[in-house]
């Protein structure tokens, strides 16, 4: 399950400060949480599933699905004459074992409408595998689930827009399974370390588009205006990878080498497939080659679909996108390497890491997410360069630092209050980082040799942490049990001082390290790199205590002296080098991590020539990061930034090839509110990028409020993402009758990061917009969104918005129908959380 959504968690913490609440903090999950006691062990196998067959169709108005199931299933090793499937809210029909072609019934219990307690027939061994049929209806919207913050709904089956009320939203059907939710719509047994071949007959109006795991094997017209589609899966995956999902979808097809590689589109969207998904076949064949394992599976599918609970998932030969990456060319224009991207990426590399092989218990998660993260980076560096997979590294070592607790938790966790807390910070951004250490430590060679055995050795099947310890070690020759138990089974990073002393007399640097962190010391290999006289000496070193101290000879007092020269280790680190020795880092080291931190060095106290030097320099970089993060850090109310700054700004802001970063130039010159820039925003206004746009017009919004609006009308029509939600802060809070249509459709149709980035906006719009019915539309998408978006805290914030901002100016309104609204909305979403 792709991470993204955890972003959604730190902007609803920006609602809540927007809409200027005060939200209780809660204490991290792993105090005083008795159920952290509790040793999750892998769950004992007494069966294995050995194939699963469906047939299902579809009550779109109830939002039932009838299911027949028959499924293949011989016990593990001990005998046993009983077997117990997941089955969540679901009518129970029949149960039966099927004996030469006829079906006889069987005894069981359903207990708490969660699990089937079957008695077999007679006892089975392990070499005799035995049919089960099963008759049910799933009831997804009748079953009570909760999500966590990766995942924030486990109903398993959806029905989206179902009778088609809404005319800005499609009729789908999808499914999601992970973590355990594939049994909300068959039985199975749900857990990771089960593994079956698939078939899948799903009868659906013909005028739809199906997409399964596996072949389409299959179709069949019916003469009551359905169609019947078979997908077969012919290699075991685990359960929570099955998938379905059903509408008006249009194909692309694409291919590498023989293995069609397929994209699922809303018919808008279908002409820019290419431009969304093209990099894939490339990405299939860089991993491919990579791993040293051909992609394994006999298709590789994309589809996109509406109120995905999650940024993307990986089914096996199937993955699932939210809406968020599907986007015209106006909006890929400020794309780059973009969470859509990154997802892309991720998405594919857990059809290996995650499908081919599956981690044994949610216990062992880092065995799929760690790896789909890591590869973020790494097909970051190889289609956009060193500098952007290191970027990536950066970007999500900084996540995992900013969460509070999870210096707390072990990589590999036998003990946690719910499954869901497995998906969180550590098990993805912390684990990537702790690869990419181990990789550099190893180094390409043999750390991806080792992969490869550990994925050769365990196709098809499932595997743990010591599993990748033992491949590793095989190919490298190394022990690597040290690493595992700091990294994988145990918690926290090193915060790291380093201090520097030059000794003429001796010719001696010494290098003072320093671990300041409670609980492990943590044993650490890395690089140091000296520049001396015009050149650079590398040293391997190990820092094996808290406090260690490193001496080199030098025939000269070196200019830099950088530990950790490949800007590798995951820690958190004071370094205490001179403004010139950063500026000769940033000059000279070379690497993303070296000029980024000189220029935090520079930004810190931007009164000096040399830090200004840092800054000036940076705005020319070769990478667009570097140059974006130096307009950010200018300090133009130092007259010397600002007269230094101020031409290159002008020029970045109208030529930079990069749009984000013309954007940021823009804002930058736009902060001044200089009236001599208005014509250069107003030209800007005709830039074919949204981010660009939106910055031009925040601009003249400083200068001249009206003629922004203006200019706002006139981009209405085509305005999507950053450029929307500028328009939607003009128009706020407010917000006339005729502004409110275009803040109403933004904040609907605008996905989950427009939404988040405008809530307060939205809130101010409800509450001040003149026309009772629009605040009451209002009312009804702020429910949606707390409903949707609960995992969050979003239903805090919106009875919180509804019962301050939005209830006292509805009142001086005198607006009695929307405050008997209001009072009903904050009762149904506080029922909702019970």
């Amino acid at each position: 399950m792709m991470k993204r959504n955890f972003a959604a968690a730190i902007l609803c913490g920006a609602m809540a400060f927007a809409v200027t609440t005060t939200v209780k903090a809660q204490k991290p999950e792993y105090i005083d949480d008795p159920a952290l006691k509790i040793y999750r062990e892998t769950p004992p196998k007494i069966n294995d599933l050995v194939n699963t067959k469906l047939d299902v169709h579809f009550d779109y108005k109830k939002c039932y699905l009838y299911g027949k199931e028959w499924v293949t299933l011989k016990p593990h090793i001990y005998p046993t004459d009983t077997l117990r499937l997941d089955a969540k809210g679901m009518d129970i029909h029949n149960i039966s074992i099927v004996k030469n072609g006829k079906n006889i019934p069987l005894k069981y219990v359903y207990q708490d409408s969660l699990s089937l307690a079957i008695n077999l027939d007679k006892v089975y061994h392990n070499n005799e595998s035995y049919t089960i049929y099963i008759s049910y209806t799933s009831k997804p919207n009748e079953l009570k689930e909760h999500g966590s913050a990766a995942i924030n709904d486990a109903k398993g089956l959806y029905f989206i827009n179902p009778d088609g009320k809404d005319p800005d939203k499609p009729i789908q059907i999808w499914t999601q399974g992970e973590t355990e939710s594939s049994s909300a719509w068959f039985p199975t047994i749900d857990k990771p370390e089960q593994k079956t071949t698939e078939e899948i007959t799903m009868t659906v109006p013909a005028k739809y588009v199906t997409l399964s795991n596996g072949k389409l094997i299959s179709q069949k017209p019916n003469t009551d205006g359905t169609r019947t589609d078979t997908w077969k899966m012919d290699l075991p995956h685990s359960p929570y990878l099955f998938m379905m999902a059903v509408g008006d979808f249009k194909v692309y097809h694409d291919h590498w080498k023989n293995v069609p590689v397929d994209y699922y589109l809303e018919p808008k969207f279908a002409p820019y497939a290419k431009d969304i998904f093209g990099d894939t076949p490339d990405m299939i064949d860089f991993y491919s080659k990579l791993l040293g394992v051909d992609y394994p599976w006999n298709k590789y599918a994309q589809i996109v679909v509406r109120d995905y609970v999650s940024g993307a998932m990986e089914n096996t030969t199937a993955t699932l996108h939210g809406e968020q990456v599907q986007e015209t060319p106006h909006q890929l224009v400020d794309a780059y390497y973009d969470e859509s991207r990154v997802d892309i990426a991720h998405e594919l590399f857990h059809q290996w890491f995650g499908d081919y092989v599956t981690c044994e218990s949610w216990s062992n998660i880092t065995m799929n997410e760690s790896f789909a993260d890591f590869s973020e980076m790494l097909w970051g560096a190889h289609k956009y360069g060193q500098d952007e997979g290191d970027f990536q590294n950066y970007k999500c070592m900084q996540e995992y630092f900013g969460t509070p607790g999870a210096e707390k938790k072990n990589l590999v966790r036998f003990h946690y209050s719910d499954r869901e807390d497995m998906f969180d910070i550590v098990s993805y951004q912390k684990g990537g980082r702790i690869l990419n250490m181990l990789r550099n430590y190893l180094g390409d060679e043999a750390f991806f040799k080792g992969l490869n055995i550990y994925l050769k050795t365990n196709a098809f099947k499932n595997g743990e942490a010591q599993q990748l310890r033992l491949a590793l070690e095989e190919a490298s020759g190394l022990d690597l049990n040290w690493y595992f138990n700091q990294w994988y089974y145990g918690a926290g990073h090193p915060v790291l001082t380093i201090n520097y002393k030059w000794d003429d007399a001796s010719k001696t640097e010494s290098v003072y390290l320093q671990q300041t962190q409670d609980g492990q010391t943590f044993k650490l290999p890395f690089a140091v790199d000296i520049y001396a006289g015009g050149s650079k000496q590398r040293y391997k070193v190990w820092m094996n205590d808290k406090a260690d101290t490193l001496t080199f000879h030098v025939a000269q007092k070196p200019e830099l002296v950088n530990v950790d020269g490949d800007k590798i280790l995951l820690t958190q680190k004071t370094d205490n080098k001179s403004i010139e020795e950063f500026a000769f880092q940033f000059e000279h080291a070379g690497l993303f991590m070296d000029r980024h931190e000189a220029i935090d060095a520079a930004g810190k106290d931007q009164k000096g020539k040399v830090a200004q030097q840092i800054l000036i320099a940076a705005l020319h970089d070769k990478y667009f990061r570097i140059r974006l993060k130096a307009v950010q850090e200018l300090d133009m109310t130092n007259d010397a930034v600002h007269n230094a700054a101020l031409p290159i700004l002008a020029s970045l802001a109208q030529t930079d090839p990069n749009t984000l970063v013309r954007a940021e130039a823009i804002k930058k010159l736009g902060a001044l509110k200089a009236s001599g820039n208005m014509n250069l925003f107003e030209q800007a206004m005709s830039s074919k990028s949204y981010a660009v746009q939106a910055a031009a017009l925040s601009a003249i919004s400083k200068l001249d409020k009206d003629k922004a609006v203006q200019l706002a009308k006139g981009v209405e029509g085509d305005s999507e993402d950053a450029l929307s939600a500028t328009i939607v802060r003009l128009y706020t809070p407010n917000t006339t009758d005729a502004e409110w249509p275009f803040v109403y459709k933004a904040f609907k149709t605008g996905g989950l990061q427009l939404q988040f980035s405008v809530f307060s906006n939205f809130i101010g719009a409800v509450a001040h917009v003149p026309n009772p019915e629009y605040a009451q539309k209002g009312i009804t998408l702020l429910k949606e969104a707390a409903l949707r978006y609960k995992a969050y805290g979003a239903d805090q914030i919106v009875i919180q918005g509804l019962q301050g901002t939005i209830k006292t100016n509805r009142t001086q309104m005198n607006d009695q129908a929307t405050l008997k609204i209001i009072d009903q909305t904050v009762a149904e979403i506080q029922g909702s959380s019970k």
